[in-house]
């Protein structure tokens, strides 16, 4: 294909249309990445409920011995305030660890659902660009042959003039 002032244009139209493409891909990477990192997140929560489990039933019970050393002894007996503090975070911590639990399968499923889907429509991005950039090249070529036809015709013109 010879060089005529459109060929730039054409390079630079092709250039836009794969650059498109490619941001395209990064994009969808970018969705996948950050759907990801949120059931890891979700995932690793798991600890953070166990954790401030532990720091509640620690923080409870340095209240109830405090509260019991202020007393007279056998004033009052906390040991059953204490199994109360214990179950009522431990009914709340199964709670929370279960909803985390369903949430974290629930982002698996849609995490699995959207690479299903990812893959299908880059299928369908890939294909429309390269029939476009296919189509395009053509529209060149095309545009190429008529501008050599037309070099041509006014060489001839200058010529015979």
């Amino acid at each position: 294909m010879t060089q005529n002032p459109l060929t730039a244009v054409f390079t630079a139209q092709r250039t836009a249309v794969e650059q498109s493409q490619n941001l395209t891909h990064d994009a969808l990477e970018a969705q996948s990445n950050s759907l990801s990192a949120f059931t890891n997140a979700l995932e690793s929560s798991g600890a953070l409920v166990e954790s401030n489990a532990d720091m509640t039933k620690g923080a409870a019970h340095a209240y109830l011995d405090a509260l019991e050393a202020s007393m007279p002894e056998d004033a009052a007996n906390f040991d059953e305030l204490r199994e109360f503090v214990d179950e009522s975070v431990d009914s709340a911590t199964e709670a929370q660890s279960q909803s985390l639990e369903a949430m974290t399968e629930a982002m698996a499923e849609s995490e699995a659902a959207f690479e299903e889907f990812t893959a299908s429509y880059s299928e369908v991005v890939d294909t429309s660009f390269d029939a476009f950039l296919e189509a395009h090249e053509q529209v060149e070529e095309n545009v190429s042959a008529v501008a050599e036809n037309v070099e041509e015709a006014a060489q001839e013109i200058d010529v015979s003039a």
